[in-house]
């Protein structure tokens, strides 16, 4: 079994322990940057709950104390040199990551690999000002990072792309599938479809089309059995390709193309809205069937993780 890299991690919050978790699960070293390290303790009891859970799934055939032996959580920056790759997932803002990204750039060689989790913020923007923009990626991560195969790989203006070939083939050792976005947009892949969902959904709801129950019920009942197995552009391969032309050509000027968010869904923040976090959503939740629902989803992340390692995306060309 070949020696694999350390890799350091900045910002230990929930997405950011699950990110350590399915690194050190895959075994690597991991050196994690917290700005509190009195904070430390309680990151490690969360990673450790983490891969407690991939131990409970039999994805982790280690015990997890010792694999989170091998986690080392820091507060000081040069602790994180020597290292190949460092993977930052802290705050959305341009000029906070600029600033670690600044830093980072004092201590690491020049071929470093500095990826950000960002979800919204494009590459390009991160990269302006870096003595070295072009080892810059976004390397955006599926809740939760430790179960879920799902990852992006971003190139900004200035990446090379031989630092994305090189984060595509980690991840795959990360238990991955992952997707390389060559060209730099705004919200990626999988967001960028997510949203047009949504607008859409939001439309026919706020038009009295249909509720949100019936919106879901035709999303799970509908693509929600497929998407997993197909994606969009393999099920249109499967189940006939002229006919979805044919449907754009009639349909595609009736979408909604609304450039403002959804007027109900702003209401409902206003309101103090969260979701099952509070116990307060586009649902009713008491307290125990919000607790419920996480748990259920929890469940539901691992089962669909079994049946999308069942049928990978290239299954059929073996």
């Amino acid at each position: 079994m070949s020696v694999k890299i350390p890799i350091a991690t900045v910002g230990l919050g929930l997405m950011g322990s699950s990110i350590a978790t399915c690194l050190l699960a895959s075994g690597h070293a991991v050196t994690s940057l917290v700005q509190h390290l009195e904070k430390g303790d309680a990151a490690r009891e969360r990673i450790h709950g983490f891969l407690q859970q991939l131990k409970d799934e039999n994805r982790l055939n280690e015990e997890p104390g010792s694999v989170i032996s091998q986690l080392k959580i820091t507060n000081d920056i040069s602790d994180l040199a020597n290292h190949e790759l460092v993977i930052e997932s802290i705050v959305e803002d341009v000029a906070v990551k600029k600033r670690l990204y600044q830093r980072l750039e004092m201590i690491l060689s020049p071929s470093a690999i500095i990826g950000s989790n960002t979800s919204a913020i494009p590459v390009t923007q991160l990269q302006e000002g870096l003595d070295h923009p072009e080892r810059l990626l976004g390397i955006h991560w599926g809740e939760p990072a430790h179960v879920l195969r799902f990852l992006e790989v971003i190139c900004g203006a200035q990446s090379d792309i031989k630092y994305a070939e090189k984060v595509m083939a980690l991840a795959e050792g990360w238990g991955k599938e992952p997707s390389l976005v060559r060209k730099d947009i705004r919200g990626f892949i999988t967001n960028r479809l997510m949203y047009a969902m949504m607008r859409e959904a939001f439309h026919l709801v706020e038009n009295g089309y249909a509720s949100y129950e019936d919106i879901d019920r035709a999303c799970r009942n509908d693509f929600g059995y497929w998407i997993t197995f197909a994606g969009i552009f393999r099920f249109m391969d499967l189940t006939g390709v002229p006919a979805y032309l044919n449907v754009m050509k009639d349909l595609f000027p009736e979408l909604d193309n609304s450039t403002r968010a959804p007027e109900s869904m702003e209401k409902l923040v206003a309101a103090g809205a969260k979701g099952v976090s509070n116990a307060h959503g586009f649902y009713p939740y008491t307290k125990e069937s919000a607790e419920k629902w996480e748990k259920l989803f929890v469940e539901f992340t691992y089962e669909i993780r079994k049946v999308s390692e069942k049928y990978p995306q290239n299954a059929g060309d073996k």
